[in-house]
């Protein structure tokens, strides 16, 4: 059976907004902060299910302040807007790194389909 993926190294770069996290199997992920922010596994976020889902507007510039472990599961980000309740498994932070392309561009989609004028990253 497959040892299941845990971070090997997870380094933030505060400047250009990205967590790198690079897994025991070798694949390295660079993870926006704005995508892990609209994407927080916590319930503000998620709601309660899909129907009750909030989506995150005006997250373009977010950064993490703070990456705390929790166990030997998870990490708690800590955001400068304040948002500090997800715990991202080492399952999800995967599964984000895999399908990244395809959460971006859901997460496009429904700014687009809420009419929201995404504002660019380096304003």
């Amino acid at each position: 059976m497959a040892e299941r993926p845990f971070p090997a190294e997870i380094k933030l770069h505060r400047k250009s907004r990205v967590l790198e996290i690079t897994f025991n199997d070798r694949n390295r992920f660079d993870l926006p902060c704005e995508l892990l922010r609209v994407y927080s596994p916590s319930a503000d976020v998620k709601g309660h299910g899909p129907e009750t889902a909030v989506l995150q507007t005006g997250k373009e510039q977010v950064n993490i302040t703070l990456i705390e472990p929790v166990g030997n599961y998870a990490v708690r980000l800590s955001f400068d807007d304040g948002h500090a309740t997800g715990l991202y498994s080492w399952r999800y932070l995967y599964d984000l790194g895999m399908h990244r392309d395809r959460y971006w561009m859901k997460y496009l989609d429904a700014l687009r389909e809420a009419g929201y004028q995404r504002r660019s990253a380096s304003s």
